[in-house]
């Protein structure tokens, strides 16, 4: 039987296996290996691709959330807005700044941040607003960044799962003051490891960043902040500049796959991923919703299909916010989403044979 991975880490490997191999030996030829000439190369490379003022390379995802959040400096007690249908690391990134997450509910067609529900949020502690821009497709950044520049509020953006992802023909990452990703290696843009990365539009931000990235290290016996070790690593620049250049081809073909998919289970009882006009979603996850979630799965597993779910449980039921100063809003959108989302494979070496196969499996379960 073929069989179709929810994703498949070797086929994004093997096209640059002998370039990751030849960078590795020019590292350890030099031994730079300290804050190297690949991430300098790569910070130059991805701060441009994201159209941003300037970026700084970190240790990982959830490290750059928190980075972003900290390099603002805001008031003890601050609070941010977020949404809960998110992974965890969102929710962490807003508690490791020392600030406060405000969970609300979701736009019903994109899943992402509900510019709607934001305002009845705003308190006199609210700092910022940080959308996620998920699976791919970024949020209403517009109706956020009105909301935001009407109270002076900033704007973060957790990219995440956005590379190259665009909001009106701007990349994702260069819309709001700030925004973080994550390199780990299911993403788009996926590291063999971990990794991460920041943007900013403001030069102050940015120069905080850089101190707080590393033990807030002003000169060689200075230290004018406490800060963090969240230094990236040179072998995984190497590995990240070898897949920048086909990222944008890549996205290209998940929206193919997805269109495929959307056009095969048009007329099935599921919902098919929104993608809003002016955005270009690059399809990190193919998320579709079923009232008959749990015995698709099973389904399709029988079928040798591996499936996601992204994400069964709400931030704001999780049990490690109750430990922690959080406010939730009433969330029926997420609270629904969670109970009937499925991701299915969806990615740029998926062959026209697995296509078809979870073409043919998903619509058999539905005759």
């Amino acid at each position: 039987m073929i069989k179709v991975p929810l994703v498949d880490l070797k086929a994004t490997y093997e096209p640059i296996r002998k370039q990751i191999f030849e960078s590795f030996e020019a590292i350890f030829d030099k031994m730079g290996l300290f804050l190297g000439e690949n991430i300098q190369a790569f910070e130059e490379e991805f701060t441009r691709y994201c159209d941003a003022n300037f970026g700084l390379g970190c240790s990982n995802g959830t490290d750059a959330a928190t980075l972003a959040i900290k390099a603002f400096d805001f008031e003890p007690g601050f609070e941010v807005i977020v949404p809960s249908h998110t992974f965890f690391a969102t929710i962490e990134s807003v508690v490791h700044a020392g600030g406060v997450p405000v969970m609300i509910d979701i736009d019903p067609k994109t899943y992402c941040l509900d510019p709607a529900r934001i305002v009845s949020a705003i308190t006199a502690k609210t700092a910022a607003i940080m959308p996620v821009h998920l699976y791919g497709q970024p949020a209403d950044m517009d109706a956020i960044l009105r909301i935001a520049a009407d109270r002076n509020l900033k704007v973060i953006e957790d990219a995440a799962q956005a590379h190259g992802a665009k909001y009106k023909g701007k990349t994702a990452g260069g819309l709001g003051d700030a925004a973080a990703f994550s390199f780990y290696f299911t993403k788009n843009l996926g590291a063999f490891g971990e990794a991460g990365f920041v943007t900013a539009a403001d030069k102050d931000v940015f120069e905080r960043m850089t101190l707080l990235r590393h033990h807030g290290h002003a000169s060689k016996f200075e230290h004018t902040l406490i800060g963090h070790n969240m230094r990236p690593d040179e072998l995984q620049a190497a590995i990240l500049r070898a897949k920048l250049p086909s990222l944008d081809e890549n996205n290209a073909k998940r929206r193919k796959v997805a269109q495929q998919y959307n056009d095969a289970f048009a007329n099935l009882d599921v919902t098919t991923p929104f993608a809003a006009e002016n955005v270009e979603h690059n399809y990190h996850c193919y998320v579709i919703q079923s009232d008959r979630r749990d015995e698709l799965v099973h389904h399709l597993a029988e079928c040798n299909i591996g499936t996601g779910v992204h994400y069964m449980t709400p931030a704001h039921y999780q049990p490690a916010v109750r430990a922690i100063a959080h406010r939730a809003m009433p969330m029926p959108v997420t609270e629904l989403l969670c109970t009937r989302c499925l991701t299915l494979p969806c990615y740029p070496e998926l062959s026209a044979e697995q296509i078809a196969h979870v073409i043919d499996s998903v619509r058999k379960f539905h005759v």
